[in-house]
């Protein structure tokens, strides 16, 4: 009997699951498997070495929102995986997001497979490709694929990609194809082509091979990816052949956005909410102050410096005016919305970016009523999604 298809997702994992897309992923993933009879795979990425990137996060402090770092005491090059998360890291991480459950192990995994418990309870499973009974049988079919001179495939498609105009977020004429990985202290270096693999190393794949290791790895149908990933799996286009494997399908990743309860937004006011738009969301249906305003010519026998003065005195009265009409303009957006579209704006655009992409997916994960209610709106493959916050 054939194993189930299985459709993956994954994230570089991050303190709090950072950011929250990684959480609409995993859904996005699960209803997948559930219309097509796969199994949901939850890629932990972590081999990944930017620290900076998992470490950073934000949070609500009352009605500022904040920005944290954690400091992990590791050797720079380390593996997230292998991130110690001790007490004082729960301690920090309860500080800014409430009560967390305890690490399954005392690393920022652990902290991330804690934390995806109500996940892996709707049916998805965590894959850490960094456990070893997975990833020593694969070693010596790496150390095949790195024979084959997959480096300059990628440099030609980088090229023929450039070419086209298409998007390049990772340039493997610059980038590594190949690192090496200790297991013991989640060391991870870049190797340069040609250089013989340290003892006791694992072949660690760069970003653009590390499609055709997910495939290695597990029997993939389908993935889940957002736009960048999209991006970048487009530099292993031609290296399935090479390798021997089949390229798995590839869907694209909704955007979820959380609403405060009572707010009423379609999504097609997002952008305009975004960029503070007020009359393009509700017109003040009455006159406002610029029409009130009424410009006129100073007069010629006045000094030159005072006629400059007035036309400036005048630019000036319309800016404050301007003003009052958004003020206007911002109060009928208001009754419209059911709730102040600046604050409303925070908090979809924190940062001026979409939430799913600044805060963390933890006060996601702790609401299952919320987690199901995305999974149900997911069972239409919906690109775009509002959901009122329960």
């Amino acid at each position: 009997m054939s194993p189930r298809p299985v459709i993956v997702t994954g994230q570089q994992i991050g303190a709090g699951w950072s950011p929250a897309l990684s959480v609409a992923k995993a859904l996005a993933a699960l209803a997948e498997a559930r219309r097509t009879g796969g199994e949901a795979v939850y890629w932990l990425a972590d081999e990944d070495h930017d620290r900076a990137e998992v470490a950073t996060v934000a949070a609500w402090n009352g009605d500022r929102l904040i920005r944290h770092r954690f400091r992990f005491d590791t050797r720079p090059g380390t593996a997230t995986g292998w991130l110690p998360w001790t007490p004082a890291h729960q301690a920090e991480a309860s500080a800014l997001w409430g009560s967390l459950p305890e690490p399954l192990e005392p690393s920022l995994r652990g902290h991330v497979l804690a934390l995806g418990q109500p996940l892996w309870d709707r049916g998805l499973r965590p894959f850490s490709p960094t456990d070893p009974a997975a990833r020593e049988p694969i070693q010596a079919e790496l150390e095949r694929w790195r024979s084959l001179g997959l480096e300059a495939l990628l440099r030609q498609q980088a090229a023929a990609l450039e070419g086209e105009g298409a998007p390049l977020p990772l340039d493997p004429r610059l980038q590594a194809a190949w690192f090496s990985l200790d297991p013991h202290t989640g060391r991870r270096q870049r190797m340069e082509p040609g250089a013989p693999l340290p003892e006791g190393r694992w072949l660690s794949p760069g970003a653009a091979i590390r499609p055709l290791m997910q495939s290695l790895m597990l029997p993939v149908a389908a993935v889940v990816l957002g736009p960048s990933e999209r991006a970048y799996w487009r530099l292993c286009e031609p290296l399935w052949d090479r390798v021997g494997l089949a390229a798995p399908r590839i869907l694209p990743r909704p955007s979820v956005y959380v609403l405060p309860p009572g707010i009423r937004l379609d999504p097609g006011q997002l952008e305009a909410l975004r960029h503070g738009a007020w009359d393009r969301l509700a017109a003040w249906p009455g006159p406002l102050p610029t029409g009130q305003f009424r410009t006129a010519e100073p007069d010629l026998s006045w000094p030159e410096t005072v006629q400059i003065r007035f036309r400036r005195e005048q630019e000036r009265s319309r800016e404050r005016l301007e003003k009052l009409d958004r003020r206007l303009h911002r109060e009928a957006v208001t009754r419209g919305l059911g709730g102040d579209p600046e604050r409303l704006r925070q908090t979809l655009f924190p940062f001026g970016v979409p939430q799913e992409r600044v805060m963390p997916g933890v006060p996601w994960l702790r609401k299952g009523d919320l987690l199901d209610a995305i999974l149900e709106r997911m069972k239409d493959a919906v690109p775009l999604m509002l959901l009122e916050e329960p």
